[in-house]
């Protein structure tokens, strides 16, 4: 299945970067302190919408959709064809915007759209109910440019009632990255293939080769929270070229014999002192402590990512695949867009799609609106948005990942429960409980969940 799928993807991908797609938070995502910034409707009459309606917009930090100052400049273009809608942004962050938005869905606070990605607004709160049906903006026009670079993006943006409850702008795979001259230095270089990919034999003999160089900590698996928990999901999977989910996601497959084999792996790397653990660190711990040269490599790195941490690090950051038994990994995506809570007031939700398709479909604001959250564009019309821009050659090192995107099971159901039963079961591997029982607890828990979404 797994080389299948990336084959049938990576076709799609090329197809789309052929014509010129390109682009570049992550989810596994940067971290922003919950701010606000409100934009009032400028006066004067203009040719454009007369809708009027003030509404709310959170967002999590997805690039630089996360900067106040940012975000202002994109509602002050919007209203100037659309007066006389004002738009209220709350920044989220990942550690605890998903208690923010829950504690607003049980006080009937909920904003009006919210940015992110599909195991949110699809398999989360539009399974349950809570998400208007956005179908109406996935014109025939729409869907065949999406269409043209990942079918799996339409079908991920799906609800499985058939509603669209999500409409996306941008997408990415996340991959790991290396202290390129911590490598050089162990001479460990020579077990990464020039175009970024690793088989799990050379990948172990890097880790030796760093130790045996003096590094004391190589790599962390982080287990303290969600945060970033694409990095852990993805290194497991591909050691031994296991699956995430079964194909038509309706059961989570970790106790397969080739991800216990990876998970048993980590933690003998761990006890032979080739690697660590941290059973309080999340993702932005671990890339903080990469970028300060304290750690020799990161599971948590894409273009976004790069982006944030440029300015802090005093080495060469080399993105590289997920070490792979075969040597053809299968990396995690990410997909970000919009969707609109049901708070039934038809007239805001109208003027919510109005700023919907600014932000997506404007034929000058959806290649920029790309281009601000780091990622790659799911259209193909746009083709590549990072052309004679400072960023196109960094860009390009990432582009050449995206052929290797492998399934998007963050759709399937029981996706916030299974997150929690993840990082606990990462944190009772490397504590003693045996690879076995953790797995069956995480495997029934995370089950169960898919059966009690289908009650």
């Amino acid at each position: 299945m797994k080389k299948q799928l990336s084959l049938l993807l990576a076709a799609g991908m090329t197809a789309g970067l052929l014509a010129g797609c390109g682009g570049a938070t992550s989810s596994t995502a940067t971290e922003s302190e919950s701010s606000a910034s409100t934009s009032t409707a400028a006066t004067g009459e203009t040719s454009g919408d007369s809708l009027s309606a003030d509404i709310t917009m959170w967002t999590y930090p997805i690039g630089q959709f996360g900067d106040a100052e940012t975000v202002d400049s994109i509602i002050a273009k919007f209203q100037e064809s659309h007066p006389g809608i004002n738009v209220t942004v709350e920044y989220l962050d990942y550690t605890n915007g998903d208690d923010q938005v829950t504690a607003a869905i049980e006080a009937g606070t909920t904003p009006d759209i919210v940015m992110e990605g599909p195991e949110r607004l699809v398999s989360n709160w539009g399974a349950k109910g809570k998400m208007l049906d956005l179908s109406d903006l996935w014109t025939e026009e729409a869907t065949a440019d999406i269409s043209a670079v990942s079918e799996s993006v339409v079908s991920a943006c799906k609800g499985a009632d058939g509603n669209y409850y999500e409409y996306p702008l941008c997408m990415t795979t996340h991959t790991m990255a290396i202290n390129k001259e911590m490598f050089e230095a162990a001479d460990a270089l020579q077990y990464i293939n020039e175009d970024g990919t690793w088989t799990t034999e050379n990948f172990e003999k890097a880790l030796q080769a760093l130790k045996d160089s003096g590094v004391d900590t190589t790599m962390i698996v982080y287990c303290g929270g969600q945060g970033g928990d694409q990095g852990t999901r993805a290194l497991v999977n591909n050691l031994y070229s296991g699956q995430f989910t079964n194909a038509d996601h309706t059961a989570y497959t970790t106790d397969s014999e080739q991800n216990k084999k990876a998970l048993q792996q980590l933690l003998d790397w761990s006890n032979e002192g080739l690697i660590s653990y941290d059973a309080a660190a999340q993702a932005s711990d671990e890339l903080q402590l990469f970028a300060n040269g304290t750690i020799a490599m990161t599971l948590c790195w894409n273009a976004s990512n790069q982006a944030q941490y440029a300015s802090s690090v005093s080495f060469t950051p080399m993105a590289v695949a997920f070490p792979s038994d075969d040597g053809v990994p299968e990396l995690c995506g990410g997909i970000w867009g919009f969707g609109i809570f049901d708070n039934g007031d038809d007239t805001k939700a109208a003027a919510a799609k109005e700023f919907i398709k600014f932000l997506c479909d404007d034929p000058e604001q959806g290649p920029e609106s790309v281009r601000l959250t780091g990622f790659f564009p799911v259209r193909e019309s746009f083709g590549d948005v990072y052309t004679g821009t400072e960023d196109e050659e960094r860009m390009a090192q990432f582009s050449s990942f995206m052929q290797y995107l492998g399934d998007y099971y963050p759709v399937t159901a029981g996706w916030a429960e299974q997150r929690t039963a993840w990082w606990n079961m990462l944190q009772q591997i490397f504590t003693g409980t045996s690879v076995d029982d953790a797995v069956a607890t995480y495997t029934t828990t995370s089950n169960d969940a898919i059966a009690a979404a289908a009650a």
